[in-house]
Parts: C-alpha cells; structure tokens; sequence
C-alpha cells in the first residue's frame, strides 16, 4: 500500500552490476545515466532492484573508467558515490528502488561454492552483515523513493529454513536482518527470500517471520525454467508453484509475495537451459499466466544489455536474458516486452 492506502503493485527490473567485479550498474559505458533511467521509465518499470555487495559498501571501491565512458562527470569516483548518482536518477525520474544484498564478495551469482550463499562468512562475519545494512539503509534514509531491502538473495550452500544450526538457519538470521533493517528506518518494506535459491518456501508455513514494525514484510520467490522439469501443461506448473510458495497468498495473505527474479532470453520461443538444451519457453507462458492469475508483483532479471566481469562472465558481451540491447538504447526483443506487457508492464 502507498502513503495514501492505495494498492500499490510493484513492477520491478533488476540493474545489476554493484555486486560485481566492475563495482557498478552496467551500462555507464554506452549510455548517459539518465537516458539509461528514462528507458526504465519509458518500458513501464515503476521500480528497480538493485543489487549490492558487502565489498562494495565496505572497500568503496574505485569504479574504473572503462566502465563510465558514456558518463565522464562519473570518472573519478568511487562505487557509493556513483550509487548515489544512481539511486539520484532513479527517484528524479519517479522509479522506487530496492536494495538487494545480492553477494558479500563482488562476483557472478550463483552456485553453492562461489562463497556467497550465505549471509555470512569468515571474511564478512554476520555482525558486518547487520552493521553493513544498518549502514546502507542509514545512507538512503531521506530519500522516499528507496522503498524496500531485500535481506539476502538466494540463500544456498546448506542454509536452512530453521534448524539448530545458527550458522545455517536463514530464519532466524532474517528476522535479525529484519530488525536490523527497521531499527535504521522503520519505513522499509523488508523482502525475505528463502533457501534453496530461493525457488522453494514450504518452510515458511510453520515458521513465519517476525518483524518488530507490522505491515513491513513482504515474501520473495525467485523462478526459472531451470527450477523445473519438463513442463507438460498449465496445471502441472500451477501445481509445482502452489506447493512451493504459490500456497502463501492463502495461508498468509497479509504478507504480499514479490517475484524478486524470473528471466528467459531475449528469443524467447527458441531458449533453452541445461546441458540438455531443454526448451523453457512452455515454462515462462505458463509461468506469466500464474502471474496474472494471482496478481503478483515482480522483477524481471535483467535490465543488462551486457555482462560484467565475474565467474563464467566476459565484460561488455552480450547479455542473454537482458532487457535492454549492447547499445542500452533500445529494447532488444520487442517479443519479450510484448509478453510482459501481459502481466501489467505499461510503457509509457
């Protein structure tokens, strides 16, 4: 709900690239800023996830100048105050933001040994953790349009939903980060993902998050083709999601659920996954009419013409599932937009 009690549904985008080796949004070598911001806005996003890294808050790292071409006022400056510069944009041109703390060390996500896939680790403690959110959180405090933190992106590597191991059990580890979050700013909304890449919440029937401020929580599953076997129908697929996290919009349904993720390539009709080359395209129709029928927000990944440097990435190639073309002045499948204009994607 916004300020003034009405329904508000969020139709996000995922802008990655300050969890990566480049230590910023990609884009800011083909494109001004702000025309990179107006593409968002004229596709019909009323908001962005933006994905962070630990590293990136803590070690403030130099963005390099390769990565700014299109954007020479930025050279110079390092990754928060480009972020800054980013999260200034957004809001100038009326798109919500929410924070993502997608890695703690800046790579390509994910798999279960990369050294991400916990909240925590020996070189980023959970106690930096919470301090790092607290610290973000605190940076944007005055600025409305950063809405929302999403605790941890896709917790996997052994994390638990529960469990009497403290070191693996992401629900008690997100209600902290929850209180964390609301103790710097009550106003956050605070999106909890779950384990295994967060494509399964059963978990979250028995144990339900708390939250020290009511009304602040919002629920996030992630979906791919590859999370599912050979998709024979509708209703196999509506089943498999039902059980998984679908069953939350029933069960709690003061909680809203936020797709956080969900992507497919720019050909859509011919993408396939998998060393098996299996076709996902039944997948994403099936997955798109769930959407509709529940009325769900989401946030489509990505945003990204290009890669950026990391794990099994090359910089400046193309980027497969991306919104946007290399150029990141055009959209690159109008096929794509047309399918998402079905689930409430409005150009402008």
């Amino acid at each position: 709900m916004d300020a003034k009690n009405h329904p508000l549904r969020l139709i996000s985008v995922n802008w990655f690239g300050f969890d990566e080796k480049e230590y910023v949004v990609g884009g800011l070598d083909h494109q001004p800023l702000n025309e990179i911001v107006a593409q968002i806005r004229k596709m019909g996003f009323n908001s962005v996830r933006l994905p962070w890294a630990n590293e990136v808050l803590e070690k403030n790292p130099a963005v390099p100048d390769y990565a700014l071409k299109a954007n020479p006022q930025l050279r110079g400056k390092h990754s928060m105050e480009i972020m800054d510069a980013v999260v200034g944009e957004l809001a100038k041109q009326h798109i919500l933001v929410i924070l993502d703390n997608h890695v703690s060390r800046a790579d390509w996500c994910c798999n279960d040994t990369d050294g991400n896939g916990l909240w925590a680790s020996k070189e980023y403690p959970e106690a930096q953790w919470l301090q790092d959110w607290k610290a973000i959180v605190n940076r944007y405090a005055i600025q409305p349009y950063v809405v929302g933190a999403d605790l941890r992106n896709e917790l996997r590597s052994g994390a638990k939903w529960g469990g009497d191991n403290p070191a693996l059990d992401w629900h008690a580890a997100a209600e902290r980060g929850g209180k964390a979050v609301l103790d710097a700013n009550p106003n956050l909304l605070v999106i909890v993902e779950g384990p295994g890449y967060s494509a399964d919440l059963r978990g979250f029937a028995q144990f339900p998050v708390r939250l020290p401020v009511p009304n602040r929580l919002i629920y996030s599953p992630h979906d791919y083709g590859m999370s599912h076997g050979t998709i024979t129908g509708y209703e196999q697929l509506k089943a498999e999601l039902d059980e998984r996290w679908g069953y939350l919009t029933r069960s709690q349904p003061e909680v809203p659920l936020w797709i956080g993720e969900f992507g497919i390539c720019q050909q859509v009709e011919s993408c396939t996954t998998g060393s098996d080359h299996k076709t996902i395209a039944p997948w994403f129709k099936y997955f798109l009419r769930y959407v509709r029928e529940n009325n769900l927000s989401w946030s489509y990944w990505p945003l990204n013409g290009t890669q950026s440097s990391g794990a099994r990435r090359t910089y400046d190639a193309v980027e497969s599932y991306g919104l946007l073309d290399p150029s990141y002045g055009s959209v690159a499948s109008p096929e794509l937009m047309k399918e998402l204009r079905t689930i409430g994607l409005q150009p402008n």
